[in-house]
């Protein structure tokens, strides 16, 4: 296991921590709720309102993964999903609308916090460029979820035609060369067996991926397969962050049926191979 610690001023707590080594990585970079104490002085937005923005329980998705990544510190501190100068969310246009300070970090601060970002991508250029002499090509699952209760907890949920159950952001890998990977982990996802109704699944709907699978393509364009996949919050109560431990196990379970697939899609391919 690797462990960042995000120690300044006295303070220590783990960054974020990456388990395992192979080919296929989960990561859940929003699921961090930590603040450093001397931001959370100058925060306006209450712990509730960070929690309903940030992607909790999604780190319990990442088992799936043979590589675990699990960001521990708050989106609202530093967001990993960022470029590093839109990493501290500074005006309400930053973060949906939100007034995020009573009163601005100052320089001091944004360093702490551009800090963490620069770390993160150091560590994950060494990680990722281990993986690729390995293996030759590597999958990312980016693991995130949204929230669709706009009204509150008692309100009516976001509209399902817009809403998919889970959306497969393909924007920032190489749909044509990794279309068969792509469609095999939508088609072994949605056919699912919930017990119920088929899993609504679907590709690019909303949401695209961010920043963080387009610096990995960008950095490894050959080698590297990223999905981000964000779950709609059918699994908890966005507004208090209660979960539902029977749906998420379903859509644990619904993820973890991928793996075989993407697996045998990955090694299907005549070019990875490793690069030693």
């Amino acid at each position: 296991m690797t462990s960042r610690d995000a120690s300044r001023g006295g303070e220590s707590r783990v960054h974020f921590s990456l388990d395992g080594f192979g080919p296929i990585v989960a990561t859940a970079i929003h699921d961090g709720h930590a603040v450093r104490p001397s931001l959370l002085k100058i925060m306006n937005v209450t712990e509730a309102q960070r929690l309903r923005d940030e992607d909790p329980h999604t780190g319990r998705l990442t088992v799936v993964g043979d590589a675990r990544l699990i960001v521990r510190t708050s989106r609202f501190e530093a967001d990993m999903n960022r470029r590093r100068a839109k990493a501290v969310y500074l005006t309400p246009e930053d973060a949906w609308g939100l007034r995020v300070w009573r009163e601005q970090p100052d320089e001091l601060e944004l360093e702490r916090s551009y800090a963490l970002h620069d770390a993160f991508y150091e560590a994950m250029e060494e990680f990722l460029a281990r993986l690729e002499r390995e293996y030759g090509a590597f999958v990312v699952l980016d693991l995130h979820s949204y929230n669709h209760m706009p009204d509150g907890p008692d309100g009516s949920p976001a509209d399902p035609e817009h809403n998919p159950v889970v959306i497969v952001g393909t924007g920032n890998t190489d749909g044509e060369r990794w279309r068969g990977l792509i469609d095999r982990f939508i088609t072994d996802l949605s056919s699912y067996d919930t017990g119920g109704e088929p899993l609504d699944v679907r590709e690019n709907v909303k949401f695209t991926g961010g920043d963080f699978t387009r610096w990995i393509h960008g950095r490894f364009p050959r080698s590297s397969c990223c999905l981000a996949v964000e779950f709609k919050k059918t699994f908890m109560d966005e507004w208090t962050g209660l979960l539902d431990d029977e749906r998420f196990e379903v859509l644990r379970s619904a993820l973890a049926s991928t793996i075989p697939g993407v697996r045998e899609e990955l090694a299907a391919r005549s070019d990875a191979t490793p690069h030693r």
